[in-house]
């Protein structure tokens, strides 16, 4: 049928929006707009707006928004074609008429609906059968209750590939429609169709708006089918062809109840099997969804987070705990990264090896699963635990390998916004994975007792504190070098050259670095005492002052005259090591940033020549 905007445009002219809402929910005025309780999510504060002027409802709480056919399309489970139509009777309009093909392919559309519907009554009908118990037992001793079974319409297909033909075409239906609907086979040899599904257990599947589509049918144990014809085994699962009302590809098992489920906040969560959403279900684990028996498509994951209000979109994937699993897991999220967008992305949920929903849920009950959902991974830790987390990367090259992988994931996302925040997300991680120093805490009761004033205590303080602030630290890293050397002026030798090439922005501490330098280059004098002395006499007495001092002395122990001379070269050596080498891992930083950025080969060996280079400093 051809609905044109200017008729979609008289409806809504002919109609108030608010009337058509205030018939199927209590709406109240408020100024010029009409408030509501929200139809498409639960809530107890009116959030649901709807304004007649602008002929638009929107709710604030769960971002549903529309016209008046959107409306009575969401709210009455109804068709675009049928929701005219009801509109267009209240709006005391004739719909458009028809043309004779339009006519011919609704009326065909409208049989196979009933056509399916009808297959699915019979083979709920065969699973009470007392000839079928073994099916019905089958699935009792599943876990299923009668409730379960009723509810979810489960059925039992005969061994007689004629009886469901007989019954069908006893209602009226012919061959070819049996076999549209996917249904009925047609046969190589020209002989009569038979039944696509023969000794199965039965699982219809049903579109978004309730109606039944198509079945996925699941063969019973061995010891429960008749006689075996050969060696031929057939597979445990088979699901309907595609027809014109089912498209594998695109539909979702149990999608009407996980999107009632995600309208009272409840994210889909997809597992695997027909069972595995069932038991879920009867558990009261809301939201389980199944594809049909192939990997999650592109087109499943749209309508996953179609089904889901709101801003935040995040249905959760589950997935066996073994390496298949784990395989899996990285093919959806490998199908998932050129589609994110702002507020849509997935979560990974694994379950204990050698587990499903199913078993899970029966040696466990809900909580087993609940905890398993609780502990769910985001995309970005899925990742990372994938490049990183799970691996061995003690080489530069390995951690160059990783810095790679995790950059070409992060150059498939599409969105420019999204990926800017996965880039710097990632940056941060690998920098502090692989460049941050072990933290030396000087925190305890030696610190203490040195703030008490007990001078004794710095001896027994030998490490350098390196992880402070960035500003803490420009300042303090030179404090901490020169006093050491001035204290312990027998060490020169061995630092001359640290101290000759050491980076210093402040001009008085370069004047006084430049002053000791002279000193002890030339006649160096007996000892701590005598090159204090010198450096007074040559006007340096407030420079010394504050750096000779016990706010500096806190910061590492060994650049105190009462600290271990024995030691002090060491110590001091260490320390200087450890502030290079952050000055080292900065530029690595900066590096990785680059890296991500540019995704240039020239930038990634750059950046592994860094890394060795800081692996050879640390030996």
């Amino acid at each position: 049928m051809s609905i044109s905007p200017r008729f979609l445009d008289e409806i809504r002219t002919r109609l108030s929006l608010s009337e058509v809402i205030g018939r199927r929910v209590k709406v109240t005025r408020a100024g010029r707009e009409y408030k509501a309780c929200c139809p498409f999510h639960h809530e107890k504060s009116p959030s649901f707006t709807i304004n007649d002027d602008k002929q638009f409802f929107h709710c604030f709480g769960c971002g549903a928004h529309g016209d008046v056919v959107g409306f009575v399309m969401r709210h009455d489970n109804l068709s675009f074609p049928d929701a005219v139509e009801m509109l267009a009777a209240e709006a005391g309009l004739q719909m458009p008429k028809q043309t004779p093909q339009e006519v011919e392919k609704a009326q065909k559309q409208k049989d196979l609906y009933a056509l399916v519907e009808e297959t699915c009554r019979y083979f709920e009908g065969c699973l009470r059968e007392s000839k079928n118990v073994a099916a019905l037992d089958y699935l009792l001793g599943r876990g299923l209750t009668e409730e379960t079974i009723a509810g979810f319409r489960l059925g039992f297909s005969p061994e007689d590939g004629q009886a469901l033909r007989k019954h069908l075409t006893a209602q009226g239906f012919t061959d070819k429609d049996m076999i549209a609907a996917g249904v009925m086979k047609a046969s190589v040899k020209g002989k009569e169709p038979y039944a696509f599904f023969r000794e199965r257990v039965m699982f219809p599947v049903s579109d978004r708006r309730g109606r039944v589509v198509a079945f996925g049918g699941r063969i019973l144990p061995d010891h429960l089918r008749g006689p075996q014809r050969g060696d031929f085994k057939p597979p445990k699962y088979i699901n309907s062809t595609e027809t014109p009302l089912f498209h594998k590809g695109s539909m979702l098992y149990n999608e009407p109840r996980a999107r009632h489920s995600a309208g009272d906040g409840v994210m889909p969560v997809v597992v695997e099997g027909y069972l595995d959403v069932i038991a879920c279900e009867q558990a009261g684990v809301k939201g389980a969804v199944a594809p049909m028996g192939t990997a999650l498509t592109e087109a499943q994951i749209e309508t996953l987070w179609k089904m889901i209000p709101g801003d935040l979109r995040v249905p959760v994937l589950c997935f066996d705990g073994d390496n298949a699993g784990r395989k899996a897991a990285e093919r959806a999220a490998d199908r998932v990264m050129p589609m994110l967008k702002p507020g849509m992305s997935v979560s990974f949920a694994f379950l204990p090896e050698g587990e499903d929903p199913d078993t899970l849920i029966r040696s466990g009950g809900a909580a087993a699963m609940a905890g398993i959902l609780e502990g769910r991974q985001s995309l970005a830790d899925f990742l990372w635990q994938s490049h990183v987390g799970g691996r061995t990367l003690d080489t530069p090259e390995a951690r160059a390998g990783a810095v790679k992988r995790l950059q070409q994931e992060v150059l498939r996302i599409a969105d420019h916004d999204v990926q800017a925040h996965y880039k710097t997300l990632f940056q941060q991680r690998v920098s502090e994975a692989f460049f941050s120093r072990p933290t030396y805490s000087r925190a305890g009761p030696a610190r203490q007792d040195f703030k008490r004033g007990k001078r004794s205590a710095v001896s027994g303080r030998t490490g350098p504190v390196l992880r402070r602030p960035a500003s803490q630290m420009a300042r303090v890293y030179p404090r901490v070098l020169l006093a050491g050397l001035i204290n312990h002026p027998h060490i020169f030798d061995a630092v001359e050259e640290h101290v000759a090439h050491l980076v210093l922005v402040d001009p008085v501490l370069r004047r006084l670095r430049d002053a000791v330098v002279v000193i002890l280059s030339g006649d160096p004098p007996e000892g701590r005492d005598e090159l204090l002395e010198i450096l007074k006499n040559e006007g340096f007495v407030q420079e010394v002052d504050d750096i000779l001092n016990e706010s500096v002395y806190v910061h590492a122990s060994f650049c105190s005259s009462l600290a271990n001379s024995d030691v002090a070269e060491e110590k001091w050596l260490a320390y200087w090591k450890d502030g290079q080498a952050l000055g080292v891992r900065k530029e690595i930083q900066a590096g990785v940033k680059r890296a991500f950025d540019t995704s240039s080969e020239e930038e990634e060996e750059k950046l592994r020549q860094m890394i060795a280079q800081d692996a050879v400093d640390q030996v």
